[in-house]
């Protein structure tokens, strides 16, 4: 069972909701907000025709390309796991299954070296014989009897999708079965005949950010339409959620209700009726484990004549929590330089990701009936460890260590008692004798000591000629944590490259109150940050202004995108991907009404004023020198529109800026579908900052 934190599932939004052109009439470029509009894609086209005519030119690109493209089809990788009764099912893409199979191998097979894969679903062979650009987005699974699923397809990588009832012992779609219409939302099996549906399709259905509004409980048998609703929300609410959690104890029913990104209420279905959990509206619920139930605190909580602090982590038995207990136990308590960043759960066991110093650990507790019993799992400190996936019927579990220069090893536990067993490892893609890493501190404008990771030759001169690529995250409570530099040893490493990675306010490194130091009119304390950075790396000899470059997407799209129209002499090359940039209209287009929690409402006049300052697309300024952005997006993301890219570079041109532009027509909220269309443009942007800052 996984953690079922609020923010994971509220990142998506429906595909087809239609902006309101009707606000900003002084915005000359509202006409790039209609996505398929015949004037915005020829815009797009010669954009992107102009940006790949340069770049692929470029020497070293095609080499760029075949070496991302070698990683993203390398039947080396490691096949992520996701256990499912006693086989292990994995969702695989490579040069001969662009789209994708999902397969499965009994566990033990799995265990060993190269196991003999059998295929459930072929996404190539169903985008053929249907004429439809599918993605596959996940399954559903019906437990414990594991022979039905619900499929999830996406047209083009987009977040709304359609679910599909699946024969797992047939391979085949269920003729007459189940069929969920596409929007945004997710289904959950009750048993057999019954799901327990979030949608969004449908009159009425969906909320102002275009998330579901109502949960349904459908019969087999019934149409979809006659449903009836369950649960409903408010139209102002982000989403609401129905899902079920088994344990070996019994099924939990559940419905989340998000009132805003950040608070929520939480209901179970107890005596046939949804009572809700007296808890703090900002605090986040995380399931349940030998009866025990699990939250984690976002402010301080005064309660059962106790106050505990902001970060922890806390249970309580359920039964004597409806009973009117208020006695919890705190399983995890945070200090200045740690955090808790994630909760999973087996049958029996509590496994606890923390940061400390951005550095990752993993604890197995046990409920021994009166306490929590909490063991550090024996692993090196200095990478990230992330739970892949857990039986909430056994304590058999997988979990991934990595570093920037140390290729993810995946590990098996098959009980409490059995130590970590490495099973597989992701081969080395690049050449990293004589790199290393370092960790340094700049300090902000107030005196924050702000955290960033140095990717760089060990011999390196610090003489400020090296080219460097400076990115970061800084929001909604994301950390960003070591991993795996594949892709950027080849395309950046190599050449000399430095890379550095700045764990700036806005992001979760330290927890709740890491986050909340950037939230609304604080900011511009996240954008601080990340100059302080960029001005310590200078400082320190690594690079100068001329060979600095800046990365970031969606909401590091946002934060590249207001460094460099705040101190446009800093940076020499920026990499600007699915981008928010319009802050005056981000939350009328797609998914921008969830994020107010985040950003603010431009709506309000006191809230417009202090995002105004920082407002990319309001802040460009003819009479000023930028560097050469690359701007870049897709046209059917359905999370961030595509217009804020669109927009920015049509206005950076119109003023005389030049600037790079590339749009991939397929694909969601990231770089695309296949591995072919993610290697190009993964591929651009390395020419791209190459091409600069060499």
């Amino acid at each position: 069972m996984k953690s079922f934190a609020f923010c994971c599932i509220v990142l998506s939004i429906m595909m087809n909701r239609t902006p309101s052109f009707a606000q900003s009439p002084d915005d000359p470029y509202l006409w790039l907000e209609d996505v398929n509009g015949q004037r915005a894609l020829e815009w797009v086209r010669a954009r992107n025709a102009a940006t790949v005519a340069e770049l692929r030119q470029f020497p070293e690109y095609p080499a760029l390309r075949q070496g991302i493209l070698d990683i993203l089809n390398s039947t080396k990788r490691i096949a992520t796991p996701r256990i499912v009764g006693s086989f292990i099912y994995n969702f695989w893409q490579d040069a001969a299954h662009p789209r994708g199979i999902w397969r499965r191998v009994p566990v033990e097979r799995y265990l060993v070296d190269d196991p003999d894969w059998e295929t459930v679903l072929d996404i190539d062979a169903l985008s053929a014989e249907e004429q439809e650009n599918w993605a596959f987005a996940g399954a559903s699974i019906l437990r414990p009897g594991y022979d039905r699923c619900m499929i999830d397809l996406s047209r083009g990588g987009s977040d709304a999708t359609e679910s599909r009832e699946f024969n797992l012992e047939a391979k085949r779609f269920v003729e007459g079965g189940f069929f969920v219409p596409a929007s945004k939302g997710n289904v959950s099996w009750i048993d057999r005949n019954t799901l327990l549906v979030s949608s969004s399709a449908g009159e009425g259905m969906a909320t102002a950010s275009g998330y579901p509004v109502a949960v349904r409980q459908w019969t087999r048998g019934t149409s979809f339409a006659d449903a009836p609703v369950v649960f409903r929300g408010e139209y102002e609410d982000v989403a609401n959620q129905g899902y079920v959690l088994h344990t070996p104890e019994r099924d939990y029913i559940l419905v989340q209700r998000g009132i805003t990104f950040y608070s929520s209420q939480t209901f179970v279905l107890d005596n046939n009726v949804f009572e809700q959990l007296d808890l703090p509206l900002d605090a986040t619920f995380h399931g349940f484990v030998r009866g025990q139930m699990l939250v984690e605190l976002k402010s301080e909580w005064n309660v059962g004549g106790r106050l505990h602090p902001q970060g922890a982590l806390l249970s309580i038995d359920y039964e004597r929590f409806r009973a009117g207990a208020r006695d919890f136990s705190v399983v995890f308590q945070p200090d200045t330089r740690s955090s808790l960043s994630s909760v999973s759960t087996t049958a029996g066991l509590l496994l606890l990701g923390v940061l400390r110093n951005v550095r990752g650990e993993l604890l197995q507790g046990r409920w021994t009936g009166t306490e929590w019993s909490l063991a550090r799992v024996d692993l090196p400190v200095d990478g990230s460890i992330d739970v892949t996936d857990t039986d909430e019927y056994s304590d058999r579990y997988f979990f991934t260590y990595e570093g920037f220069l140390q290729p993810r090893t995946l590990y098996h536990i098959a009980g409490a008692a059995a130590s970590p067993a490495a099973i597989k490892q992701m081969p080395s893609f690049f050449d990293s004798q004589g790199l290393v890493v370092r960790q340094h501190e700049a300090v902000s404008t107030d005196g924050e000591r702000i955290p960033y990771f140095v990717v760089a030759r060990k011999d390196i001169a610090l003489d400020g000629s090296h080219p460097t690529n400076l990115t970061a995250y800084g929001g909604f409570e994301v950390p960003r944590t070591a991993y795996y530099a594949a892709v950027d040893g080849v395309t950046w490493l190599r050449y000399g490259g430095v890379y550095v990675l700045a764990n700036i306010r806005g992001g979760g490194e330290f927890g709740p109150r890491w986050h909340q130091a950037a939230l609304k009119e604080k900011r511009q304390v996240a954008f601080d940050d990340f100059i302080a950075v960029a001005e310590d790396l200078i400082s320190r000899g690594y690079t100068s202004a001329r060979h600095l470059g800046i990365s970031g997407g969606s909401n590091g799209g946002l934060l590249v995108g207001v460094a460099f129209t705040q101190r446009p002499e800093l940076f020499n090359a920026v990499a600007c991907a699915v981008p928010l940039l319009d802050m005056r209209r981000y939350h009328t287009l797609l998914a921008g009404a969830s994020w107010m929690a985040e950003y603010g409402n431009p709506d309000i006049p006191e809230e417009w004023k202090y995002i105004e300052k920082y407002s990319p697309y309001h802040n460009l300024a003819a009479d000023k020198t930028y560097p050469k952005v690359f701007f870049m997006t897709t046209t059917h993301d359905d999370r961030v529109h595509p217009a804020h890219a669109r927009k920015m570079a049509a206005r950076m041109l119109e003023m005389g800026h030049a600037c790079y532009y590339f749009e991939n027509t397929e694909g969601g909220h990231g770089s695309g579908v296949t591995s072919e269309q993610r290697a190009d443009m993964m591929a651009l942007e390395a020419a791209y900052m190459l091409k600069m800052l060499r």
